[in-house]
């Protein structure tokens, strides 16, 4: 899939560990019965425990310029090839149905429970900004507009959302900028999808992350917001007087004497990983008129659908004559659907390894029956950071479990700086003794009313 004239593949577009990227890629080898062993990725800091962290940040920033974007290449972006790129993973034959929309972890094992692919509304990108600084948001911005503009005008149907975040991305928001770019409407790949795909009267879902934050409208068709809620921080954190944004950008490598975000005269609009209302119309149109039923899954903050779909895989399980007692809780990259499967495990998913996300699967694993095992994979995200959660937190976890409590040692040592490949989770997850054979698939009506039930004390709303 190459974007005309410029030699550009989708799997050279969407950003190396960008979350919808690692999703598609796990659910389509789950499909074939295949696990994650061949998914590579690692940060740039892998290699460098115990460095100094501006030794760790210079690694950082060359290992991103390395891929990122350059202008010539934003200019030549096709989101049509992305689109073809991530279809085209999907191995071939009808599915009972479609997960778009909004980047989830758990949307991952529900896909896998359903036997359906998931597509995403959107992907990320990075494209380079030389001479760059962690500390001006409105550099960032002037920077970010004319790589906008380069690429919105060969992609009319793409919003383009600029997220300059220290905190998330540390020393990265220095020398590249975060592009998340939006369908407003279906693309036609996926139209191609459901309509050669889709066994008759299949349903599509689309699950929509409805997580708000102040947005600055650049220019039509590019927005920009400064922190995002994966930061585990608060908007106001990021306000010029804020100690924690001091904080973060003296991890980064920057000075907050500088740091002057525009000025936000808007509520705010919905966060980098939304869905576009226009690809939302698109859908419920296109469903109407193929006859397929349309259903929602809205979800108000990654725990709801992360804790209504590990419930969902209890029921699963135990119906199927399994204990459904044994629980691993993922983070970020770390995940594994067809492994997690085979062993017969309930997945919960941590969005990254903030204090917030681990607070909220401690919350849930405290109102749950109890599990006999628990194995925790924190993903060390690369950066520090007020926010995040330190090791005895995430042992706090794993100490839920009566008879097994694992916290993996690989991902623990020097954590939270350095990183681990996104096969580490296989690696971990093939030492569970297999539990086979893995149960008939869920009927989506029958996940969807698990869902809705199990979810609405969380706010998870399903329609």
């Amino acid at each position: 899939m190459t974007a005309s004239g410029a030699g550009l593949t989708g799997d050279r577009i969407v950003a190396t560990g960008s979350t919808a990227r690692i999703l598609v890629a796990a659910i389509a080898r789950a499909l074939r019965g295949a696990d994650c062993a061949d998914i590579s990725h690692v940060g740039p800091a892998s290699r460098f425990v115990g460095t100094p962290d501006p030794v760790r940040r210079a690694v950082a920033i060359r290992s991103a310029g390395r891929v990122a974007l350059t202008a010539g290449q934003a200019a030549e972006l096709d989101a049509g090839q992305v689109a073809e790129w991530f279809v085209g993973q999907y191995p071939s034959g009808r599915y009972p149905g479609v997960l778009l929309g909004s980047p989830h972890g758990a949307a991952a094992h529900l896909a896998v429970a359903l036997g359906v692919p998931w597509l995403p509304a959107g992907f990320e990108m990075i494209a380079h900004w030389p001479k760059g600084s962690v500390d001006r948001p409105l550099a960032a911005l002037d920077h970010g507009a004319g790589l906008a503009g380069r690429m919105l005008a060969g992609n009319p149907d793409l919003h383009l959302r600029q997220v300059h975040c220290p905190a998330s991305r540390g020393a990265l928001a220095a020398a590249t900028v975060a592009l998340a770019g939006r369908w407003h409407r279906l693309p036609q790949a996926y139209r191609r999808f459901l309509a050669d795909r889709l066994e008759p009267g299949a349903p599509v879902m689309v699950l929509r992350d409805t997580r708000t934050w102040p947005v600055y409208e650049a220019a039509d068709g590019h927005s920009f917001q400064v922190g995002c809620p994966a930061s585990g921080l608060d908007p106001v954190d990021f306000h010029p007087d804020s100690h924690t944004l001091r904080q973060v950008l003296r991890s980064a490598g920057g000075d907050g004497s500088h740091w002057e975000p525009p000025e936000i005269s808007t509520p705010p609009g919905v966060a980098e990983h939304g869905v576009e209302p226009g690809f939302d119309r698109d859908v419920a149109q296109w469903t109407t008129r193929e006859g397929h039923p349309l259903r929602q899954i809205v979800v108000p903050a990654p725990a709801a659908l992360s804790a209504a779909t590990a419930d969902l895989y209890r029921r699963w399980l135990r119906a199927a004559g399994k204990t459904g007692n044994r629980l691993v809780v993922e983070c970020g990259r770390l995940l594994d659907p067809w492994q997690v499967v085979r062993a017969g495990l309930v997945p919960y998913w941590c969005e990254n390894a903030t204090r917030r996300c681990v607070e909220q699967a401690e919350w849930w694993l405290a109102g749950s029956e109890a599990f006999s095992s628990v194995d925790v994979l924190p993903e060390p995200p690369g950066v520090r950071s007020p926010a995040l959660a330190g090791l005895p937190q995430w042992l706090a976890v794993a100490g839920f479990g009566r008879r097994r409590r694992a916290l993996d040692r690989s991902a623990a040592r020097g954590y939270p700086v350095t990183s681990v490949p996104t096969r580490r989770a296989t690696e971990v997850l093939r030492a569970q003794p297999y539990d086979l054979p893995t149960p008939p698939r869920i009927e989506v009506t029958d996940a969807l009313a698990a869902l809705r039930d199990s979810g609405a004390p969380h706010g998870l709303l399903v329609c």
